[in-house]
């Protein structure tokens, strides 16, 4: 679908309101006409851009897949250093410090809320984690082609464990109300990657 400067604004709008509500409320708890409301649209325009419920939560997870690795923060440089993975990890600390995962709507807490029927809702939050992956993945080739990293190191499971570090880390911080889970998991994580140094 094309949309005219004007349609992409609406289509903004509704997406912005719907992230929201989910962030309050989560999935379950936010219907088309909650958002309809926040929007200050008619249920025409809503279901113009979106023809269904599942339909506007499939572009929430486009949308927050495009976002920054750390909910909140501008978009970091690459992840290509130790210094710059150890900067991602503080910054991801710190935002569990600061919010204690409440009132958020991200990667993580939509895929908690992912019914295990929803096969193309699970496609997309693969997908949005896979590029994810592929960030750090690419940082981690720049340091391995630097000669940073061991010839012999997986970038494949090194990005994954980083990945998984982050998105464990953020479910058990939220679940705990503490940054501690988020601080252990990341440690541990740059811990094993450095084992790797050349």
């Amino acid at each position: 679908m094309t949309l005219t400067r004007k349609g992409q604004a609406t289509r903004e709008r509704i997406l912005e309101a719907a992230t929201e509500l989910i962030a309050q409320h989560g999935v379950a708890g936010t219907s088309t006409e909650d958002v309809r409301k926040a929007a200050g649209i008619s249920g025409s325009q809503l279901y113009h851009y979106f023809a269904s419920k599942q339909a506007l939560i499939r572009a929430v997870i486009t949308r927050q897949a495009e976002a920054p690795l750390i909910p909140g923060r501008p978009v970091m440089g690459a992840l290509d250093s130790f210094d710059a993975l150890r900067a991602w990890a503080d910054a991801a600390i710190e935002h569990q410090e600061h919010n204690s995962g409440r009132g958020e709507c991200t990667l993580t807490s939509l895929a908690g809320e992912l019914s295990p029927s929803d096969e193309q809702t699970r496609e997309d939050l693969c997908n949005a984690f896979q590029r994810w992956q592929s960030l750090l993945h690419d940082g981690l080739r720049a340091m391995r082609e630097r000669g940073e990293l061991r010839p012999e190191a997986d970038l494949d499971e090194l990005s994954m464990v980083l990945l998984t570090a982050l998105q464990g880390g953020s479910i058990l911080s939220q679940t705990a109300r503490t940054a501690e889970p988020m601080r252990v998991s990341m440690k541990a994580a740059l811990a094993y990657l450095r084992s790797f140094t050349a």
